[in-house]
């Protein structure tokens, strides 16, 4: 297959394209355009919405609040300023860690199908998740889209789209580490995840059953997904 075929065919013929990823591991186009696909997203918010907007919603957190309260005036505005030029660094320049993302979810993923004796290399889970990434492109079009049909006070940059219970829940008021947790169970990541699950199926063939595959992609998620929760919870 094609780059271009195999890029489509993870969405409209996905055993057919994992079957050809598996064969010949490839990471490279597909990371890039994720890369892009996130660096887009952010900088359609930066010049609509601005990150001021970022900043000041970030201050709702009870920590962060209460490390402004023993600012004057003055202090707490060039905080203000100092991280509204932070931001835009860390949202432009951030993305290019991708790599380093997939490389740690491949890691433990490749641990359970290492329990399972799956046969899977680790350079065939990189690129099956890797391309499974890809979903996350449609999640960051459609963010744009959203972005610019609402108001810019009203847009939430953490969870854009609603499809996920976190959409539903006021960030506010809702416990830090229910609302991460609600935002993880979101169609697009979950869509992922199912790719994933059918990537390492067909990678492994008859040495790995369909639920055993769901599994191996499932259980890492939702362990890193707590972790995140725990961590949202910790420090807000």
């Amino acid at each position: 297959m094609g780059e271009f075929s195999r890029l489509s065919g993870v969405f409209f013929e996905p055993g057919k394209a994992f079957a050809d990823i598996a064969a010949r591991p490839r990471w490279f186009l597909p990371v890039l355009l994720i890369i892009l696909g996130i660096i887009g997203f952010n900088v359609a918010y930066g010049s609509h919405v601005g990150w001021h907007s970022f900043v000041m919603d970030q201050m709702d957190n009870p920590k962060a609040a209460q490390r402004m309260e023993g600012l004057t005036a003055e202090q707490r505005q060039q905080s203000i300023a100092m991280q509204e030029k932070i931001m835009p660094f860390v949202y432009y320049i951030g993305p290019v860690l991708m790599p380093l993302a997939f490389l740690i979810s491949s890691g433990l993923v490749m641990g359970v199908l290492t329990m399972m004796s799956s046969g899977v290399r680790f350079k065939q889970v990189f690129a099956i998740s890797c391309y499974a990434g890809l979903v996350g492109i449609l999640a960051n079009i459609l963010g744009i889209v959203v972005m610019f049909l609402k108001s810019p006070d009203q847009f939430n940059f953490m969870n854009p789209l609603a499809f996920n219970p976190a959409a539903f829940m006021d960030p506010k008021a809702s416990s830090r580490f229910l609302y991460t947790l609600a935002m993880g169970l979101d169609l697009f990541k979950i869509w992922g995840v199912v790719l994933t699950a059918v990537g390492l199926k067909v990678a492994a063939g008859k040495r790995l059953s369909s639920g055993s595959a769901a599994l191996a992609a499932f259980l890492p998620y939702a362990v890193l997904l707590l972790l995140g929760a725990t961590l949202a919870g910790m420090f807000s």
